[in-house]
């Protein structure tokens, strides 16, 4: 969750430097996302597109790649579900 936080405070740090500047930002919010996920997308089909032409499925290709992980990076609650089950297997 800490780095959300602080890649939101980035961002707010740069939109108040651009308001600072009198500069619009390079392009509208909704175009910049949607070019960011074709970049995060486009990285992972030469490796799944490989493990695809090794006879694998898709969803096996995914996993092999990490391709999920790589697209969505750590979710939020992850974190807290990884270290609660850590916990369950010490007390065990």
């Amino acid at each position: 969750m800490k780095l959300y936080l602080l890649s939101l405070g980035a961002g707010i740090l740069v939109g108040v430097i651009y308001s600072l500047l009198n500069v619009r930002s390079p392009a509208p919010p909704l175009v910049a996302l949607v070019g960011l996920l074709g970049i995060l997308v486009g990285e992972q089909v030469i490796p799944v597109g490989r493990q695809l032409l090794a006879g694998s499925a898709f969803s096996t290709a995914c996993t092999r790649t990490q391709a999920v992980s790589h697209v969505f990076g750590q979710l939020p609650g992850r974190q807290l579900a990884k270290q609660a089950q850590a916990a369950k297997e010490e007390q065990s």
